[in-house]
């Protein structure tokens, strides 16, 4: 036990409760050491049949936990700023789920702690950056056969919302998403965007304007579109086409069971996803976990997760107008070149 690394998970609604069970089954060098949740009840529901890891209704007596040598943060994002800051302090190294911080000011706040402490401690969960799928295609981008890139189509379909959704989550929760994929496909920081609302669908709750259409612009003349569309009804479905010079990859189609029967086809199509990127979280944990075994910090950075809040900051003052709006980053630290 004393070869794995001990990681206090902060959090136990679904995301955390899924990490709990990635950690104890699906990973390998690592095991939950302490769990912190203010629902004592449910944190330890989370571990049950799991031995050897403390219940905490406070993050900061988690991180304390004998056998704690990192941290992942799992908690709703309004929590997130306080854990890191704590987890700096202790010099923990952090898997953070996005949004790292919700605001641009709190974001801003937790890069420069980094910054001054003068090496990386924490990685954000942009979890597509390691499905399999977004990595091929960053790969024929790189390799540049299709020239350059002019447009990314992007679509993001969830089933239905939680029951406190609002219309300023579908940018800073959903298309948050996104925001980072497209950063990271097309190597490009995004300058601008502008949310175009249809009229509310039949199926979205009284008051939430769903769907809506968002539109970024990037630093090297691209534009990026997205279709984000919570309460669609059918199913989960993420999807990205880039458009270049010499041709397009698409990506997303297909990843249910195809059922044939009675002179019918029929494909499932995911309803989670934590379903439809499994295999993306297993991988982006288990790189996480070696890499801090190593004494490295590696994959999206708190640059990158403060540029998501920014855009996404700005996105919600798009929607809110009805105009197009600037994006605004402070300049980069070193530490992030």
């Amino acid at each position: 036990m004393s070869d794995l690394l001990g990681v206090a998970v902060l959090g136990a609604g679904h995301m955390g409760a899924d990490h709990i069970r990635r950690l104890d089954r699906v990973v390998s060098g690592a095991r939950v050491a302490a769990v912190a949740d203010p629902d004592v009840d449910r944190a330890e529901q989370a571990l049950a049949g799991i031995s050897g890891a403390e219940v905490h209704a406070e993050a900061e007596a988690a991180l304390d936990a004998p056998g704690v040598r990192a941290v992942l943060i799992a908690s709703p994002g309004e929590a997130h700023e306080k854990a890191l800051l704590a987890a700096f302090a202790r010099g923990l190294p952090v898997l953070c789920e996005k949004p790292m911080v919700p605001g641009s000011e709190g974001a801003l706040r937790v890069l420069e702690a980094e910054a001054r402490l003068g090496r990386r401690l924490v990685q954000i969960g942009f979890m597509r950056r390691y499905d399999a799928e977004y990595r091929r295609l960053k790969a024929v981008l790189d390799e540049g056969r299709l020239g350059r890139p002019l447009m990314l189509h992007c679509v993001h379909r969830n089933v239905s919302s939680p029951p406190d959704f609002t219309s300023a989550m579908l940018i800073d929760s959903s298309v948050t998403h996104e925001i980072d994929a497209a950063r990271w496909l097309l190597g490009q920081e995004l300058t601008a965007v502008t949310v175009l609302r249809p009229r509310p669908s039949s199926g979205a709750p009284e008051g939430l304007l769903d769907p809506q259409f968002v539109l970024f612009e990037t630093e090297g003349g691209a534009l990026v579109d997205v279709e984000v569309f919570v309460n669609c009804g059918f199913g989960y479905q993420v999807r990205c086409e880039a458009v270049c010079e010499a041709g397009s990859a698409r990506i997303g189609e297909g990843h249910g069971m195809l059922v044939t029967s009675a002179g019918t086809a029929r494909e499932e199509v995911a309803q989670d996803y934590l379903v439809r990127f499994a295999d993306a979280y297993d991988r982006e944990v288990q790189a996480w976990v070696d890499a801090t075994r190593r004494g490295r910090v590696t994959g999206p950075s708190a640059w990158d997760g403060y540029a998501a809040s920014v855009v996404a900051e700005a996105g919600v003052r798009a929607q809110e107008s009805g105009t197009r709006v600037a994006v605004g980053l402070a300049p980069r630290p070193a530490l992030y070149g």
